[in-house]
């Protein structure tokens, strides 16, 4: 399309028309959403004859320099705009249906527009989540992992390939945002917490490690990207914002959704479950899995909650909420790891 509008207050009735095939005689936006990386927002529009949706969802590049800036750095905007245009379609996971997806050249502006999924009960990182909420999320890993196993299609894709000067950069940067972590939150976070956040980045800082290409994997594996009930309880769950989407090994989500996602209490009493529940998913799509199989890339997969909760507290603005959350993924993934050895298993190797 080439241009585009960038921020909601630069559309116009031709756009609109250019999109959904009819111009709205008029709109309103207002901001929904908890993103810190992007903004979202809710459109309602006004058809003749109420022709057209009612509403509809659109998301934006951050107003914030800071965290546009760390998006742009790791192609974050770039890669959401991908998913939505060339693996979305073909994937049982459920998403927003998109009516456009566009990125500038240097990738720090975007802009997807989505069908509106609500009424629809938004996840949320610090309330945690139900039994079957949890179930739901698993279940929702494993539409994504189950048709990109092995399968070298999807894999070889060049936009999902590793950005090696952006991983350069994060492990550059990292001891500086563990700094910011510790500064920020030391009398926060319990010291046995924090001395595995210590730990994690001097191994950061000393390993280089290469993890296997198995299947896709989300990235950011949590409640706060999710809906439930959507549609006033017509699907139980869809899953969004697809910026920190890759390849590796799909039991990073699995690690990370349980660790820093759903609450260190539910997952303590279900962890095992919820396994069970992956793995039987997985193997129902084809590829067969067994809890013992998959139990050392879950633990280490875990450590992913720590570090991302590390970097992003230290790159992203900072909020009130912010905080709050960064706080949450770093007490519930930093206790998974403990209890069951993630760092000695990732310093084996």
């Amino acid at each position: 399309m080439g241009q585009f509008p960038a921020h909601p207050d630069e559309i116009t009735g031709e756009w609109w028309d250019s999109v959904i095939g009819q111009m709205p005689r008029r709109w309103r936006w207002e901001s929904i959403g908890t993103g810190q990386v992007g903004d979202s927002v809710r459109f309602h529009l006004d058809f003749p004859d109420d022709t057209g949706p009612a509403t509809l969802a659109g998301k934006f590049a951050a107003a914030d320099p800071t965290s546009r800036g760390t998006a742009a750095m790791l192609g974050l905007y770039a890669k959401e705009v991908a998913f939505y245009r060339e693996i979305a379609p073909s994937l049982p996971v459920r998403t927003p249906l998109v009516h456009a997806a566009e990125v500038s050249e240097d990738g720090s502006s975007f802009l997807l527009l989505f069908e509106d999924l609500g009424p629809a009960r938004g996840g949320n990182q610090l309330a945690g989540c139900s039994l079957e909420d949890a179930r739901e999320g698993v279940k929702q890993a494993a539409a994504l992992h189950g048709p990109s196993w092995h399968n070298a299609e999807i894999l070889s894709l060049d936009w999902l390939q590793p950005n090696e000067q952006a991983a350069a950069q994060v492990k550059t940067l990292y001891p500086q945002a563990q700094a910011v972590f510790r500064e920020r939150y030391a009398d926060s976070l319990e010291p046995e917490y924090m001395a595995l956040c210590e730990e994690l980045a001097e191994v950061t800082a000393a390993i280089d490690r290469t993890p296997e290409t198995v299947s896709l994997v989300h990235g950011d594996f949590r409640l706060d990207n999710m809906l439930f009930d959507v549609q006033g309880g017509a699907e139980p769950i869809a899953v969004l914002d697809w910026q920190t989407l890759g390849i590796g090994n799909g039991l990073t989500d699995i690690g990370y959704f349980l660790g820093c996602g759903i609450g260190d209490t539910l997952r303590r009493a279900h962890e095992c479950d919820l396994l069970e529940l992956y793995c039987a998913e997985m193997t129902a799509r084809g590829v067969p899995l067994t809890v013992d199989q998959i139990w050392r890339d879950y633990v280490i997969g875990a450590l992913h909650g720590v570090s991302t909760a590390v970097f992003s507290a230290a790159f992203v603005v900072r909020t009130e909420r912010g905080d709050a959350n960064f706080l949450s993924m770093a007490r519930g993934a930093c206790a998974l790891c403990l209890e069951h050895g993630s760092l000695a298993l990732l310093k084996e190797g």
